[in-house]
């Protein structure tokens, strides 16, 4: 899935990651109510990313596009990755997780936002 990843320095456990977006590892009966409630599965590879550390804001943001987007011509930004829970403000079904930001800014129902961007809903990562 990851295989060769070093995730040694990937997340940016700030006082601020830990309190909005991370927390534990989500249990399988956790996963299979996020799951329900949202009406989808989640892929394997993000239940598996989320079981070594649910949430939390990467230290490296941007990454490559070919395409525009509204932050920039030539990649994308992230703030954050929601992880799998209720409690956290930016976790999937959290008070601005996946269903907030649909809800809010009119994404047609196409999956799950897992990563939210600095344009504050105006884009999102599904």
């Amino acid at each position: 899935m990851f295989e060769g990843f070093d995730f040694t320095n990937f997340w940016e456990d700030s006082a601020y990651a830990l309190k909005e977006y991370v927390s534990e590892s989500p249990s399988d009966e956790l996963i299979a109510s996020v799951e329900q409630e949202l009406g989808y599965k989640l892929p394997a590879s993000y239940i598996w990313l989320m079981k070594q550390h649910n949430g939390g804001i990467p230290v490296n943001t941007c990454f490559p596009t070919d395409n525009p987007t509204s932050w920039a011509d030539d990649y994308v930004s992230i703030t954050g990755i929601l992880g799998i829970g209720r409690e956290k403000t930016y976790s999937l079904c959290g008070e601005l997780g996946s269903q907030f930001m649909i809800e809010e800014w009119g994404y047609p129902a196409i999956g799950v936002a897992i990563c939210d961007c600095p344009s504050a809903g105006h884009d999102m990562i599904f």
